[in-house]
């Protein structure tokens, strides 16, 4: 049997559950002008489905030469998801990737054991503002790929499933929903969807997944007489048949989920594990800085810096 997040203690229960299982409003961050809102993990839960860390980027508009600068850091435990509505970033990592993150596409960066990365909005060519909108995901591995290699894949927004009808437009980004299979692979059941909507316009969540939640980033839906605005996440009980519609000024929806594992996870800084050894052994080896031999390196051509071990 796997482990439900919402059986949580702390999870709400008997009368005071209703349609919607979970509601997060995020906690909004400034990083200087750049505005950061984090739906996952939150206090009433710490994942939904393996998605366990959930970041709207901006939208926000770049000068020349300022924007995002993320030193190289280390993962473990973890795959990410960046995806972006608005906007460019440079991803590279110590398996010697150098990948331009653009609108659309699919950047999957599997940490598994560990790997090192950096993200930057560093084109020299850039002379305009540039907006810059999107959504960063952390996704937990099983157990059993806790230790795997690291890998990077790419897909471009023409490799994916799109759907389109009936006011409502659907891009897979991972794994599977509505009769499609999104090309990355993954190493546990789920799904994540770009869902853009007309106004007025419906759509139903899969109802083949364990655990499904929805985050509204633009515009407004209603579901069950009720309406929920950009900035809220909804987490939906199993099994519980879900309609969507959109408000009078359209939507744009984040549609995630998937099995649940088989434990809650530990999270530290940029660490995510099931067990605190994990996470003890992967702070010990990123303050050595072994970079030549140790279990992380940093990524070729942009290794003149990093982020140390925060202290916390």
């Amino acid at each position: 049997m796997s482990w439900n997040p919402a059986l949580d203690p702390h999870c709400p229960t008997g009368d005071e559950v209703d349609a919607i299982d979970t509601l997060i409003v995020p906690r909004a961050r400034d990083l200087g002008g750049f505005e950061v809102r984090r739906a996952l993990p939150a206090p009433k839960r710490q994942m939904v489905g393996p998605f366990i860390f959930f970041d709207q980027m901006g939208p926000a508009e770049f000068l020349p030469s300022r924007g995002l600068d993320v030193r190289p850091h280390p993962h473990i435990g973890l795959a990410t998801i960046s995806y972006l509505y608005r906007g460019r970033m440079h991803h590279r990592d110590s398996l010697g990737t150098d990948q331009w993150i653009e609108p659309g596409a699919v950047n999957w960066m599997v940490a598994g054991q560990g790997i090192t990365h950096s993200e930057r909005t560093d084109d020299a060519t850039q002379k305009d503002p540039m907006p810059f909108f999107g959504i960063q995901t952390w996704v937990a591995l099983p157990k059993d790929h806790e230790d795997r290699a690291p890998e990077f894949v790419h897909a471009a927004p023409t490799e994916l499933p799109f759907l389109e009808g009936e006011g409502k437009e659907v891009r897979l980004i991972l794994g599977n929903a509505y009769g499609e299979k999104a090309p990355v692979e993954t190493a546990s059941e789920m799904f994540y969807a770009d869902a853009v909507l007309q106004p007025g316009a419906a759509i139903p969540l899969p109802d083949d997944h364990e655990d499904r939640g929805v985050y509204v980033v633009e515009g407004s839906v209603t579901v069950a007489g009720d309406t929920y605005e950009a900035g809220q996440m909804m987490v939906f009980r199993p099994g519980d048949p879900v309609s969507l519609h959109a408000g009078a000024q359209g939507a744009r929806l984040m549609l995630l989920g998937g099995a649940t594992l088989e434990g809650p996870r530990y999270i530290w800084w940029n660490f995510v594990a099931s067990s605190k050894e994990r996470i003890e052994e992967a702070k010990e080896a990123w303050r050595r800085e072994d970079w030549a031999d140790g279990r992380f390196q940093l990524p070729p051509g942009d290794d003149s810096e990093f982020i140390p071990l925060p202290d916390r």
